[in-house]
């Protein structure tokens, strides 16, 4: 069936692309395992020289490619251009890092010589999400191919012309033909490729029912996974917080990507005292967000990327107030075209609401009072998710211990917004996944860490 891709901002049909049958799917997967059978003997130097010509095709072009996120998802142009120059960085960071990462380890034992050896996998599948369309591919292609391996991308289908364009990107760059391929395949083949024996390993990003399916099908073949799932990433706000900035943060974190991130700020954990302040501030800076046409270089927040998630967002917001949150702000579907969805306050926030219970991708910010420092740790706890958290007081020794010691979650921020960064290990507990991406944590994931025991 082919992929038609519509532009969330206007409704308008934008384009259509052809998708693999099941035989050029098989045969796709065979050129890049033949790919890989070479790549994996290449040096360092060579795979970091042409990582390095991948960023600098990124950051030239970074105009175009935002473009292409702003018509095929929504995304704000200066957003997509800011997510085109991250990619760059995390190819600059691999090409610099990866043989230091990756260098043999010797190891004294009884052995005349023995060594930990660090050998790619082979051809890894990357499931991956419209949300971040080239950052969620670059953070694991770029450790991958440095690795040696070959990757083969199933990306959203509403998004083929960002999975066509990196596509190209590392074709123009100067890596070999198939070393990295996009797959223009529906859902429903995804367990073709992870049966198919030349695949390897699998990487997903997304929600947490398609994690466990894929997670499930691999395990069924015995193949190596890392899955970044879904999340509902509590803030903490203590007496003591300089609240004028946390609610900065807060706002900012809350409508990244028109709330559409696995990582926005979702839940707002108020201690009571100063809870009426912390609403009166939040409500002035969300109402002064600019929403609108994502190619407005003033627009902080598009449209949702599909007509149907923004209609199960606001099902998930008037649910909540079925059951008693209140809406301070928002939560009303505006009038016209696009999928649009209103940056949108809800307090009174308790278990049971889906506010509270489930993940809202949305802009849509859920407020829970407690009394005191204590609970407020049991609620930020009290989620089936485990990806981001942040706490915000002025006392950094207090707050950087409840960030190791008490919050559980993959990450845990003092005083600002939680965010991926190629230097930093990123990934979650509980339903938010397993493995972990970037660092040198990432680039280990799809490689054979081999002991080699000479006598």
């Amino acid at each position: 069936m082919p992929m038609e891709v519509i532009n969330p901002a206007t409704g308008e049909k934008i384009k259509t692309y052809d998708t693999l049958s099941k035989e050029e799917l098989g045969h796709a997967i065979k050129a890049s395992h033949e790919a890989f059978l070479s790549w994996k003997n290449a040096r360092f130097s060579e795979r970091a020289q042409l990582m390095r010509h991948a960023a600098k095709i990124l950051r030239e072009n970074a105009d175009k490619y935002a473009k292409l996120m702003t018509v095929e998802m929504g995304k704000p142009l200066k957003d997509g251009r800011a997510e085109a120059n991250k990619c760059a960085w995390v190819c600059d960071y691999y090409a610099e890092n990866a043989q230091i990462f990756l260098k043999r380890e010797t190891v004294q034992t009884d052995a005349t010589r023995s060594f930990v050896s660090y050998q790619p996998l082979g051809v890894v599948l990357a499931v991956m999400p419209w949300n971040y369309p080239f950052w969620q591919v670059f953070r694991f292609a770029a450790p991958a191919l440095m690795a040696g391996n070959a990757g083969v991308l199933k990306h959203a289908s509403n998004v083929p012309g960002c999975a066509l364009a990196i596509e190209e990107i590392f074709l123009k760059a100067g890596f070999p033909g198939n070393i990295f391929r996009t797959l223009l395949i529906g859902s429903s083949l995804v367990n073709e490729v992870i049966e198919n024996p030349l695949v390897t390993a699998v990487t997903l990003t997304g929600s947490t029912p398609a994690g466990k399916a894929v997670a499930s099908k691999a395990g069924e073949m015995l193949k190596k996974t890392v899955l970044e799932l879904g999340g509902s990433d509590p803030y903490v706000i203590l007496e003591d917080a300089n609240l004028e900035a946390a609610v900065n943060t807060c706002v900012y974190s809350r409508l990244i990507n028109a709330g559409q991130s696995c990582i926005a700020a979702k839940r707002f954990i108020v201690v009571e005292t100063i809870r009426e302040e912390f609403e009166q501030l939040f409500i002035e800076k969300m109402q002064a967000v600019k929403m609108g046409d994502p190619m407005d270089e003033t627009v902080v927040v598009g449209p949702q990327a599909r007509h149907d998630l923004r209609d199960d967002l606001h099902r998930q917001v008037e649910e909540s107030i079925e059951k008693g949150a209140k809406c301070l702000l928002g939560g009303e579907i505006p009038p016209g075209k696009g999928a649009f969805y209103p940056p949108t306050i809800l307090t009174n926030v308790k278990k049971g609401m889906p506010a509270y219970d489930d993940e809202l991708f949305g802009p849509v910010a859920a407020i829970i009072p407690v009394k005191d420092e204590k609970e407020a740790i049991a609620a930020a706890n009290d989620s089936v998710f485990g990806l981001g958290s942040a706490i915000f007081t002025r006392d950094l020794e207090k707050g950087a211990k409840l960030a190791e010691k008490e919050l559980q979650a993959g990450s845990s921020f003092v005083n600002t917004f939680v965010r991926s960064d190629p230097r930093l290990p990123f990934g979650g507990i509980k339903e938010s996944g397993y493995g972990r991406e970037l660092s040198h944590f990432g680039i280990r994931e799809f490689v054979n860490i081999k002991t080699v025991f000479v006598k």
